[in-house]
Order: structure tokens, then C-alpha cells, then sequence
């Protein structure tokens, strides 16, 4: 029978968060550095989703995820913020198959929500050159919601290319290519369940 987080302070302790490691050691030899641990993670969030169940009191609000990599940290961050939410997703592409982003965005998929008048979350899973959000922040402006702000699980800013005001932050890490919790390589390691570095050979074996 399995554990839930404190209902008081909605903050997990290390004996509660669950981990999938057991089912993934197919993965185990293709990483090299475990960077945020799934504790960390889950900790964060909890502090996040406080921030954002004040800021959002009393008001008409949308969580809209950036698709796929976002899925898995707006169904956490979801459940510890402590107000009603309607979910929304956008599919954008600007990476490919490759480790960086071309800078070219393409709308896969569009909100299936009208956003006039409303207050809107975007949930990034990682912000690096900020060239697909910036995109992303003008044209849903067009829109005229009545807010538009933005939680981001990671940021990147030392290589970051455009300014970005980003009201939520989960962390900051350094220029590298990460995995798990949602983020992939080749559409794998998204069911890790913290983020991580890949081993040199696993690119090597990719392009090779």
C-alpha cells in the first residue's frame, strides 16, 4: 500500500517519492550523471505549486503544457497547486532528432481552448536558447489573455538568446543536454524519473 505527501504542507518526504528505477535499467548503462534527483524534484514542485495556489486564488485559470516534454511536470506540479485547474496542451517543434534547437518552430498542435480574458500558465519542462517560448509568448499574447506567465522545471541562461521574463522557476543548470522526466533523446529516457546526463557513446551510437 503506497504513501501520499503530507496533506498539510503538500512537501514529500525521501520515504514517499516512488521511483521507477526498478523498471528502467535498460537505461542504466546510457547514463552518466543523475543531475536533479526525483526528491529534488518533487520538493520543488511542492514549493512551486504553493507559490502558484496563492498567486491564482479567486482567479480563472489555464495550465497550458508544452508538449511532449511537459507532461510529466505538469501532471505533478498539477496536483500541488490547491485550486481548481483546466488543462490545455500545445505540441511544438524546434529540436528534431538533434541535442539543439534549429530555432525554427513549427505549431504541431494548437490549443483547443480560447484563452481571451483568462490567466494562463505555460508549463516548459526546460528553457534553453528561450527561442521556441519567446515564439510562443508573442503569438499567444495576440490572443489577449489576462495574464500570461511561465513555469519552467529548468533553465539554461547562460545560453539563453532572448530575454524572458520567467515568474517560476524550478531550477537553473548548466549548458548540457539532459534526459528524463519528460525530456528525450530519440523519444527515449522520458519515463525517468529524475533528469540526468547521457554517456558520449550513446550519441555516438545514434549517429553511427
Amino acid at each position: 500500500m503506497g504513501t501520499t505527501p503530507d496533506t498539510i504542507t503538500g512537501s514529500p518526504s525521501e520515504s514517499t517519492v516512488l521511483t521507477l528505477a526498478p523498471h528502467v535499467n535498460a537505461y542504466a548503462n546510457d547514463i552518466e550523471e543523475v543531475l536533479i534527483s526525483q526528491a529534488d524534484i518533487q520538493g520543488k514542485l511542492a514549493e512551486v505549486g504553493a507559490r502558484i495556489s496563492e498567486d491564482y486564488r479567486g482567479k480563472d485559470r489555464l495550465l497550458v503544457g508544452v508538449l511532449k516534454g511537459a507532461f510529466v511536470v505538469m501532471a505533478d506540479l498539477s496536483r500541488y497547486v490547491r485550486l481548481p485547474l483546466e488543462f490545455d496542451f500545445m505540441a511544438v517543434s524546434s529540436y528534431g532528432a538533434a541535442t539543439q534547437t534549429s530555432g525554427v518552430v513549427r505549431i504541431l498542435k494548437d490549443l483547443d481552448h480560447e484563452i481571451e480574458g483568462r490567466h494562463v500558465l505555460i508549463v516548459e519542462d526546460i528553457v534553453d536558447s528561450g527561442l521556441t517560448l519567446n515564439y510562443l509568448l508573442k503569438m499567444l499574447r495576440t490572443r489577449r489573455p489576462a495574464s500570461l506567465e511561465v513555469f519552467a522545471l529548468m533553465q539554461k541562461t547562460s545560453v539563453q538568446q532572448v530575454p524572458l521574463d520567467i515568474k517560476y522557476r524550478a531550477f537553473e543548470i548548466p549548458p548540457v543536454f539532459v534526459v528524463g522526466y519528460g525530456l528525450d533523446y530519440g523519444e527515449r529516457f522520458r519515463n525517468l524519473p529524475f533528469v540526468g546526463t547521457l554517456r558520449p557513446e550513446v550519441y555516438t551510437d545514434a549517429t553511427g
